[in-house]
């Protein structure tokens, strides 16, 4: 359940935020199901959906707005040069594949066993099984998915589907397919969604789909008003433009280092870490960072590709243990139904763990990735 769980959360970043909302709870109640203690779930959960947020085994929704943003800052020195969405690819793969096992090694070596053995309350729903509707009802979400990736499949794999590039007719890069990948797993959600509905008998109208919507945004509300409160803080930081003078004045001190490349990769994935704690989000951040380091580490001859693999080293970590991560109070939220006194010191404590022990793995594998002058794309 273990690998499952990490496994899905470095999954879900194909679907954006939507991992965070619907993954971290499932893990909590999947552990609670099998008598470990549901913050361990909770916690494994949280590490493969944020901690490795930046790679994943397939070519996901951030990958094209951060492509753009590289090549925004390759253009600044070389207007005839750029890099496409695969350029990380094989680096993303192999990512992926250690930090599963780093997360799901912390989780049943050192998380669990400090929590140890769950004593609080179980609530009312976790006890329930699956009724026959809802059984029908996952049924039917199975074949929406299934009939949804074959509609997708259709208009995208043959020879000049419409999903191609008009001219070229490739699916990865500049395509309808990869430009709207965004809307059609949406419209994947909502089909399987609906057909959940359907099969279970949960929505036989248009206003039960309305009052389900209603009755989900209606058990946010405390959230809603504490995200409220928490995004005046996050604007107030912003308008003083701290985070900038931070990064602005580090990417100079780097440059005038007179360092080799090895360490100055160093210098910029710690600085990345650092500001990651300020700024949460892969794209603010990079959208800061990149017209800075792009065009300083091309001129010290490191290829973009290379800088954006670090970047990506160095981006997700730190989201799970920075209170400044919008999802967290969310995450505080979920624990709080299995132990009413967590607070934001309980998760920072559990999931510090993670954040060190990627953080290491991650820094020397892309460390040996590039002193071995391996290609992090198929490009």
């Amino acid at each position: 359940m273990t690998w499952i769980l990490v496994t899905l959360g470095v999954l879900g970043s194909i679907a954006a935020d939507a991992a965070y909302l619907i993954l971290i709870p499932l893990g909590a109640a999947a552990f609670l199901s099998l008598g470990r203690h549901p913050l361990a779930g909770l916690a494994a959960a949280f590490s493969g959906v944020a901690a490795v947020f930046g790679v994943n085994f397939l070519i996901v929704p951030i990958d094209p707005v951060l492509t753009e943003i590289t090549n925004d800052a390759i253009h600044l020195l070389n207007p005839t040069l750029s890099i496409d969405l695969a350029a990380n690819f094989y680096f993303g793969v192999v990512s992926s594949l250690v930090l599963i096992v780093v997360c799901a090694v912390i989780t049943e070596w050192v998380v669990e066993p400090r929590l140890g053995k769950y004593r609080g309350e179980i609530p009312a729903e976790s006890g329930e099984g699956v009724s026959p509707e809802e059984a029908r009802g996952l049924r039917f979400a199975l074949y929406g998915l299934v009939a949804s990736i074959a509609v997708i499949g259709l208009l995208t794999f043959p020879s000049g589907a419409p999903l191609r590039n008009p001219d070229t007719g490739a699916i990865v890069g500049d395509s309808p397919f990869m430009n709207g990948l965004i809307v059609l797993i949406m419209l994947v959600f909502l089909v399987m969604g609906a057909a959940y509905g359907i099969g279970a008998k949960t929505i036989t109208s248009m206003v039960d789909g309305i009052n389900a919507v209603t009755k989900t945004f209606a058990s946010l509300s405390g959230l809603v008003f504490l995200l409220f409160v928490i995004s005046q803080f996050l604007a107030y930081f912003n308008y003083s433009n701290i985070a900038t003078i931070i990064a602005v004045n580090m990417g100079d001190a780097l440059e005038h280092a007179n360092l080799g490349a090895i360490p100055l990769m160093l210098g910029f994935i710690t600085i990345t870490g650092i500001v990651g704690i300020l700024i949460v989000g892969a794209i603010p951040k990079w959208a800061l960072l990149a017209p800075i380091f792009v065009p300083l580490f091309m001129k010290l001859g490191i290829a973009p590709e290379a800088v954006l693999a670090a970047y990506r080293v160095a981006d997700s970590p730190p989201n799970v243990i920075t209170p400044l991560m919008p999802y967290f109070a969310l995450i505080v939220t979920f624990a709080q139904r299995y132990d009413k006194e967590a607070g934001v010191g309980t998760i920072i404590a559990m999931m510090l763990p993670y954040g060190v022990a990627v953080s290491v793995v991650w820094i020397v594998l892309f460390l040996a990735w590039e002193m071995l002058g391996l290609p992090f794309g198929p490009a």
